[in-house]
């Protein structure tokens, strides 16, 4: 190996270290939730969610750490009941940035585009809705 080949396999593999520690620290797009932001973008959820009773949508408590399609008394689509989903930080991340795409015959149809919007979100339901 010549000194040429040394300094880019070196430098290349301390730059791909730096991508993957960022990457791993980052969490759910990237974005740390805040949880009073949070209850204030979820009044933009409540026309079909609440927090402890089902509506329109099911009811969000407890959704950190469940089975998608499993809230009693919800009439969830068979797609989704039948996902194998657990609503872990970065599924809801992915929930929220396009249900159809993660689920194509679920019912919800709302997204969130932003990534801090959704890691607001999120911080939220983790918080509030245990």
């Amino acid at each position: 190996m010549n000194v040429w080949s040394y300094f880019v396999l070196r430098r290349s593999s301390t730059s791909l270290a730096v991508a993957l520690a960022l990457l791993c620290a980052a969490g759910p797009a990237g974005a740390t939730g805040n949880a009073v932001r949070g209850q204030t973008l979820y009044k933009g959820c409540a026309d079909c969610h609440s927090i402890a009773e089902n509506g329109v949508g099911p009811m969000h408590k407890g959704v950190v750490g469940r089975k998608a399609g499993s809230v009693p008394g919800y009439d969830y689509s068979p797609d989704l009941k039948n996902s194998g989903i657990v609503w872990t930080e970065d599924n809801l991340d992915k929930w929220l940035t396009g249900p159809q795409a993660m689920v194509p015959e679920t019912k919800m149809f709302f997204d969130v585009p932003d990534a801090q919007d959704r890691a607001d979100i999120i911080a939220y339901l983790k918080e509030k809705a245990r």
